[in-house]
């Protein structure tokens, strides 16, 4: 107490004395600020940076959390933004495939029906397919089925509102075909594997060569002439093997047309397909060749 006492007045004493140069000697009460403000820069400076890096590192942490929110909020808009990339890109595909087979549909004058494939397998040796129409719909067995990228089988069985379909890579699957580069006849037949077997109808030296295509002659009836049949993706000595233009696994709609019926006068080895419009190879063939 004291002590405390001591200061206090002490205090008093300088501050009364300050006041009294104050008022006699102003400039010299100039001076003594200036070195009580020179004396007390230091610690002034030393304080500030402390308040400033207590700030800063919590501003710091601030921020990190921040940040992670705000990287989280991103990555989250970024999935977004890649489905809805996805599904524009989906859609615009499907509306490929509908333009194609609306196209495809006022230059047929065969049309029976246009249906859904809704199902169809992959892994068992027998190629089938199921159709989404029927005997109501006018679907009968025999008819073939296509796709406005090249010929998918023909019907075999058929119920009131769909129908089976044997696809032209099924074992059981035999079409009559030319190659489209000069006309050589051949028979392709499905090996159950999604592939199909390219037998030249002349004996003698393969003429078939890799990216050769084939499509239907119309020889025997049933399929009309110039339909896109396969791509030959693989030539050794004595098989040639091809790919389907028209890739099940890819076409989700089809049209079934009428059996063909080559005219009585005409000869079978003579008739002559229209010009077919061949589209391009899937990439699932362009990357094979």
């Amino acid at each position: 107490m004291f002590f405390g006492y001591v200061v206090a007045i002490g205090g008093v004493f300088v501050a009364g004395l300050l006041l009294l140069v104050a008022y006699l000697d102003p400039p010299g009460f100039g001076a003594l600020r200036g070195v009580a403000l020179d004396l007390t820069s230091p610690i002034s400076s030393s304080g500030r940076g402390a308040v400033r890096a207590v700030t800063g590192g919590g501003s710091a942490v601030a921020d990190y959390f921040v940040a992670a929110r705000r990287n989280a909020e991103l990555r989250q808009q970024i999935r977004s933004m890649r489905q809805r990339m996805l599904q524009a890109r989906a859609i615009e595909l499907e509306n490929q495939r509908l333009k194609m087979l609306l196209g495809l549909r006022e230059e047929l004058t065969d049309e029976v029906a246009v249906a859904r494939i809704v199902s169809s397998s992959f892994d068992s040796s027998r190629r089938l397919a199921t159709l989404s129409a029927g005997s109501s719909s006018g679907v009968r067995v025999g008819q073939p089925v296509r796709a406005p990228e090249g010929l998918v089988g023909r019907i075999i069985e058929t119920g009131r509102w769909a129908s089976r379909v044997l696809l032209v890579t099924d074992g059981a699957s035999n079409v009559p075909v030319q190659l489209l580069r000069n006309g050589i006849p051949a028979l392709a037949t499905g090996r159950g594997d999604g592939t199909m077997d390219m037998k030249p109808l002349e004996v003698g030296k393969n003429p078939f060569r890799r990216g050769d295509i084939f499509i239907t002659s119309g020889v025997g009836g049933i399929y009309s002439p110039g339909i896109p049949v396969a791509m030959v993706v693989n030539v050794n000595k004595d098989t040639t093997i091809a790919r389907p233009i028209a890739d099940p696994a890819r076409v989700d709609r089809a049209i079934v047309q009428h059996v063909f019926q080559p005219a009585a006068n005409q000869p079978l080895s003579a008739a002559e397909p229209p010009a077919p419009t061949v589209p391009a190879p899937s990439e699932a063939l362009r990357n094979e060749q």
